[in-house]
């Protein structure tokens, strides 16, 4: 019996090799069942490509001399027309077709289809080993033009189509997402608004009743009174000259220094040349917002900095703002707040393929950058 008893471990320890192996193949096919992950590792597209192999290996192998040579040009052919396909569909038409550059997309579309033609014909008569298969003094060269050339734009051609079609409908999706997100927003500030006839009346009374020798409380609630106005009457509307917008952040940032000491320094910087385009309005408020919720406290000597440059170059507008944190302390909120979640839902709604949104936090120093293609006026 004691003889037996290694025997019997090696045979529990194998049975528990093969369930575990069981166990992560499972795993596996079903991490692969779900759809997701093949669309994220392109995996249906692999797939795609392999059956078009298989089925253009299966119909053409017995027109050459010897299987090898059927798998090397059905595999050379189907690697230039998905080479070509992808390098129309993600750069010819994102590059210049949607950029409305359509006389040199014409010109790259063709020469593209023609000089890859060329060089899979080139190839294919080297592997047949007669190079003069495809020369232009061949008897079939005409032939072999139009059984290479013409399939290749028509192909090709076919799976531009599938692309447009498919960015056709994610606009048209991301359309209907924005009415409605807008339609929403419009019914909870129609629920939300009160009457500011009634508001600013009663900031006219205050602001009579502030003595007139404090200039500070006074100037504090005029442009307090100019943010609320802007608010009410230009952030549920369409596209606003940025300079509207720049003047609401400097009046924000002129109301908080108030709340600040010596110890704390705020910089408001705007190029001159930010100017003469349009922007979406309460669109960057957030970020200076967050920026003060979240700047450090620092009572030892260090100065607490807040930080705000816009820029304009090569068509976008550069914005960034950055402040000082405390050491230990995560602002977790500061990168992920609930203001912040809708600035970025809201630049994908607006602003689709049109914006680059970054933030870092090194050194003591959490910073948001912020790059917008502006249209001008």
């Amino acid at each position: 019996m004691i003889r037996r008893m290694p025997a019997f471990n090696q045979e529990i320890t194998s049975f528990r090799v093969k369930e575990d192996s069981q166990r992560d193949f499972v795993n596996l096919f079903c991490i692969m069942h779900n759809a997701r992950f093949f669309i994220k590792y392109k995996l249906h597209h692999l797939i795609f490509w392999m059956l078009i192999l298989g089925l253009w290996y299966y119909l053409r192998v017995q027109d050459y001399s010897s299987e090898e040579k059927a798998f090397k040009i059905s595999l050379l052919k189907t690697a230039d027309l998905a080479l070509m396909i992808y390098t129309a569909n993600y750069l010819l038409v994102p590059k210049l077709l949607y950029r409305k550059q359509y006389f040199w997309f014409i010109i790259s579309y063709l020469g593209m289809i023609l000089l890859s033609s060329y060089g899979k014909m080139q190839i294919i008569g080297s592997i047949l080993n007669n190079p003069d298969l495809f020369s232009i003094n061949s008897s079939n060269f005409k032939t072999r033009i139009y059984d290479n050339i013409i399939p290749h734009f028509f192909l090709v051609t076919a799976g531009v189509a599938i692309k447009l079609v498919f960015d056709s409908i994610r606009t048209q999706q991301r359309l209907t997402d924005l009415a409605k997100e807008k339609a929403e927003a419009e019914l909870n500030f129609l629920k939300s608004q009160i009457n500011p006839h009634f508001l600013f009346n009663s900031l006219n009374s205050v602001y009579f009743l502030i003595d007139k020798e404090n200039t500070d409380a006074r100037k504090a609630l005029h442009k307090f009174s100019e943010m609320l106005r802007y608010q009410l009457y230009e952030g549920g509307g369409e596209k606003i000259p940025v300079e509207k917008e720049i003047n609401f952040l400097k009046d924000y940032v002129d109301l908080q220094k108030l709340r600040t000491d010596e110890n704390y320094k705020i910089e408001f910087n705007c190029a001159p040349d930010v100017k003469d385009f349009s922007i979406e309005p309460i669109l960057l408020i957030p970020f200076v917002e967050n920026s003060f919720k979240h700047i450090s406290h620092f009572t030892d000597g260090r100065k607490n900095e807040i930080k705000i440059d816009i820029t304009k170059q090569n068509g976008e507008m550069n914005f960034c703002v950055s402040n000082t944190t405390e050491d230990g302390i995560l602002n977790g909120k500061q990168a992920g707040g609930i203001g912040l979640v809708n600035v970025k839902r809201r630049l994908e709604l607006l602003y689709p393929d049109k914006y680059d949104l970054k933030s870092k936090r090194e050194r003591g120093l959490y910073e948001v950058q912020l790059k917008l293609k502006i249209d001008a006026q």
